[in-house]
């Protein structure tokens, strides 16, 4: 099998002939570029730059070097683009590394003693990495202290945030007629250079959405307190997302094999951040109309990005389209693997679970990281629907032996 039709084998819930692997795939099972140039370090790789392609989480772009010494199985669209020098600009990671950033990003940066900002298009500070910081940090809402019942204007907002404004290649391609044949085109070459299956980040929060524009106090006790608001502003959410969702997969559609919604994160560490019944009243029927188009537009799998413990809410989830989870933190209340595997692994497959980022890959030796990959795998494995990824992204801090460990424990079995 090549690595598409390993990860498309495993979708179909069925064993490929190994597990299919996933790293640098999407924002979410990476690496931090402070770790990843220790990797690289210590696997001996001098080629190349570290290209911190998500400036927020400082998350670097996986080289090839790397991705075939782990057998990776997973593509980003982004790494379709971004090819010329051109698009990257100097910086420096917060232990001194040397490393290179988009330009359009480093564009709208600003330092002040020693404290770094990204601003909006307005110039209003969004965000900040201060001098003790390893990845930036959001500070502006832009309608937590508005008034507004219409959201008429809701579009001209999301540059005031740091998760659209500082967004990765292929941005900044925009879905003008310009930037959609330009988007088309680097998915069909991407499409062409390679074996490797190909995720779609296309975003499309809801819950997340209303943390970013409110902030998450205000927006979860607005869902209590004044559900017409809520409702007013996702209703307007959703009619941006789905003119979007079109424009995006009339480029990208006959070219990528998955399409992520996310982060959209819904759970805790000790459990869902709203009951079920809140979930079904504000979300489901959104999320199922926005997964229900993306099928229809292109043959695609649908993943969610979801952290916490969200097991209360996979019976909806399921319901509402999701085919993929991730990241499956094992580590939050009631994901056990061999309970979720069992009660839900008839009808999604995780992407997600294979070593616990929160208190294993970090602090325990490499023969236990190597103990608890393997037991992971052999749980979640069985009967396919299984894509290895760590839970969620690798930090700062985690030893190069410890990573090294985990990837050779799954290419091991």
């Amino acid at each position: 099998m090549n690595s598409r039709e390993r990860v498309l084998t495993a979708l179909e819930h069925k064993e490929p002939d190994r597990i299919p692997v996933g790293f640098g795939s999407h924002h979410s099972d990476g690496i931090m570029a402070v770790a990843y140039a220790k990797l690289k370090d210590y696997l001996e790789i001098t080629s190349g730059d570290i290209y911190v392609y998500d400036v927020p989480q400082q998350l670097a772009i996986v080289e090839r070097p790397v991705l075939d010494r782990f057998n990776v199985d997973i593509v980003e669209l982004g790494r379709g683009f971004a090819l010329d020098d051109s698009y990257w600009a100097d910086w420096v990671l917060p232990d001194g590394t040397p490393c290179k950033i988009p330009a359009h990003i480093r564009a709208i940066m600003k330092e002040e003693n020693g404290n770094w900002y990204i601003c909006s298009s307005d110039g209003i500070p969004i965000a900040v990495q201060r001098k003790s910081m390893l990845y930036f940090d959001q500070i502006h809402w832009p309608l937590m202290n508005r008034n507004d019942r219409t959201f008429d204007n809701l579009e001209s907002k999301f540059n005031e945030i740091i998760w659209f404004q500082a967004s990765s290649p292929p941005a900044p391609i925009g879905y003008d007629t310009e930037g959609l044949c330009k988007l088309k085109q680097g998915a069909k070459n991407l499409r062409e250079s390679t074996d490797c299956a190909i995720i779609g980040v296309f975003g499309g929060s809801l819950n997340e959405a209303g943390h970013y524009f409110f902030r998450i106090d205000n927006f979860m006790m607005m869902m209590a307190a004044n559900p017409r608001r809520v409702h007013k502003f996702l209703d307007k959410l959703m009619e941006i997302y789905l003119i979007n969702l079109e424009k995006y997969l009339s480029a990208t559609g006959d070219y990528i094999d998955i399409i992520l919604f996310g982060g959209d994160d819904l759970g805790m560490q000790t459990g869902p951040m709203m009951s079920k019944a809140m979930y079904d009243e504000f979300f489901k029927a959104r999320h199922k109309q926005l997964f229900t188009r993306a099928k229809e537009l292109a043959n695609i799998k649908v993943m969610l990005h979801s952290c916490g413990s969200i097991y209360k809410l996979l019976p909806s989830l399921i319901e509402a389209g999701v085919d993929i989870l991730n990241p499956v933190q094992i580590s939050a209340a009631d994901m056990d693997t061999i309970v979720l595997k069992r009660e839900f692994g008839k009808d999604i497959t995780f992407a997600g679970g294979g070593c616990d980022t929160q208190h294993v890959l970090p602090d325990a030796s490499p023969q236990e990281v190597a103990r608890h990959t393997h037991k992971q795998c052999k749980i979640l494995s069985r009967g396919g629907n299984f894509i290895f990824e760590q839970v969620h992204n690798i930090m700062a801090n985690v030893p190069p032996e410890n990573i090294i460990a985990m990837f050779d424990a799954v290419n091991d079995r």
